[in-house]
């Protein structure tokens, strides 16, 4: 980092966000950081690092690329961030809503693995009294 505290290198990112810098090159790629450089090396500034920790959050809840790209293009282009705020309670609902269901089909197979394993059981002991 610079002595301002302006600018932060591929390291120190990896470093504070606990990803490899072939993470940040990847969202590089996918347009989300774009850090000027200083000969070969990357100079992330404020605004690349606030980027980045949108992303890995949007990742972290299991936003597709397209939603982060958005979203975070949203907060790009407006004073007003209250489309951003409406788009962001839309795709959170819509994970939420995501997640539900996964989990409702997480259960049902859970209950369905329960009741197989008691005809087994049930099986075994018919077996062994027999």
């Amino acid at each position: 980092m610079t002595e301002q505290g302006q600018t932060f290198t591929i390291s120190d990112l990896s470093r504070e966000f606990g990803i490899t810098p072939r993470t940040i090159r990847f969202w590089e790629d996918q347009g989300i950081v774009a850090p000027e450089r200083a000969g070969s090396k990357r100079v992330f500034t404020r605004r690349d690092r606030a980027r980045l920790k949108m992303a890995l959050r949007g990742k972290r809840l299991g936003l597709s690329l397209a939603d982060i790209k958005d979203l975070i293009g949203m907060y790009s282009s407006t004073e007003d961030e209250t489309p951003q705020l409406l788009e962001c309670l839309r795709v959170m609902e819509k994970r939420r809503l995501a997640l539900q269901q996964q989990r409702e089909d997480i259960e049902s197979m859970l209950a369905e693995i329960s009741q197989f394993e008691a005809q087994c059981q049930q099986e075994l002991a018919r077996r062994a009294s027999s």
